[in-house]
């Protein structure tokens, strides 16, 4: 499995970047169902629906929630 770029440059993302769930569950470390359930419980912030198909979350926020 390769890593995503977003994920070896998530430090120099700007906080205005998205990033798909596959970096998400990379930075958590965990599956995508808790990636999910993480969302639910406010642990984590709610994604954006960039497309019809394309769901992504915002990197400042995500970094908020991390670092809490």
């Amino acid at each position: 499995m390769s890593i995503p770029d977003a994920l070896k440059n998530f430090d120099s993302l700007p906080d205005s970047a998205s990033v798909r769930l596959p970096v998400v569950k990379a930075l958590k470390a965990c599956s995508a169902a808790t990636v999910w359930r993480l969302v639910k419980r406010g642990d984590l912030p709610s994604p954006r629906k960039l497309s019809q198909r394309i769901t992504a979350w915002n990197v400042g926020e995500l970094r908020k929630a991390l670092a809490a």
